[in-house]
């Protein structure tokens, strides 16, 4: 079963930036059924509760009401940038991310959210060129050496994707996904020993970080320590029980302990949870059970 186990990949679109007028109330404010036509910041600011409660849709009507009303307003743009982004439309929500920066150009948030959605398009070399933006704004921006370390991660620049991370924790060391990520790298770089202190750094700060135990695990694994894999893989499932990639994984190290019956039982919970269209993994799967069942 070569290839299953794997490192988790360094996360994108944790850290997006969402823009508020009023930030002490802005939370306050209870989603309606109707926006008010005649006030562009309160349909802001219920574009801002839709938003943070992944209410998208209803989101983006309140901010095209308030633009309509105040079409010059920077935040306004970024935010339904975001919610265009948080629902896969990157170009358009890199097309939002523009007008904000045409209102507003010194606005490394703004720079930073656009390039996060050109990550998500792969378009890593773009989004460099966003957080380079970012950083030549505020030179002591945690997110922005992170988001950057993210792209480097994915273009393969594994060392300099190191020194971003490095970079986001001498300004923010308690930035648990910084170590999470930078362990994840250090695992691609076969840097087993370096990833788990990464790992376990990351969990000190933040014990539900259920990528940090399943990368660890995995690292566990890689240095051919199936126990400590398993027992990772268990935490990182009673965080997040419907975690089709650890079951499979768990299921690997099971079978590679010769433990049969448990090994089965994590390729059913990966089939179960699975995406439909991890076809190829999932007949795997399957073969693999019926490989064991006739043992």
């Amino acid at each position: 079963m070569k290839g299953v186990i794997h490192v988790l990949p360094s996360m994108f679109f944790l850290f997006i930036f969402i823009l508020i007028l009023g930030a002490s109330h802005a939370l306050a404010v209870e989603p309606k059924s109707e926006t008010n036509p005649a006030d562009a910041e309160t349909n802001f600011k219920i574009g801002v509760e839709y938003l943070i409660r992944g209410q998208y849709d209803q989101a983006i009507p309140c901010f095209d009401e308030a633009l309509r009303i105040n079409p010059s307003h920077a935040q306004t743009y970024n935010n339904r940038g975001l919610a265009y982004s948080y629902k896969g439309n990157y170009d358009r929500a890199i097309l939002d991310f523009n007008k904000a920066l045409e209102i507003n150009p010194e606005n490394a948030n703004t720079y930073i959210n656009r390039g996060v959605a050109y990550c998500n398009k792969g378009e890593y070399d773009r989004a460099i060129q966003d957080y380079n933006k970012a950083l030549e704004i505020n030179p002591k921006d945690a997110n922005a050496y992170y988001n950057r370390g993210n792209a480097n991660d994915k273009k393969g620049e594994y060392d300099r994707a190191i020194s971003d991370y490095s970079k986001t924790l001498e300004i923010s060391p308690k930035y648990a996904k910084a170590y999470g990520n930078r362990g994840a790298t250090y695992c691609k770089k076969v840097q087993y020993d370096r990833a788990i202190s990464d790992f376990n750094k990351a969990l000190e700060i933040d014990p539900k970080h259920a990528d940090a135990y399943y990368n660890r695990g995995t690292a566990y694994y890689k240095k051919g320590n199936c126990d400590r894999a398993i027992s990772d893989f268990n935490k990182a499932l009673e965080i997040n029980p419907e975690d089709a990639k650890t079951y499979i994984n768990r299921g690997v190290a099971y079978e590679k302990l010769g433990k049969k019956r448990e090994a089965i039982e994590s390729y059913r919970s990966f089939i179960k949870y699975a995406s439909p269209n991890d076809l190829s993994l999932i007949e795997y799967t399957k073969q693999e059970i019926k490989k064991l069942e006739n043992k």
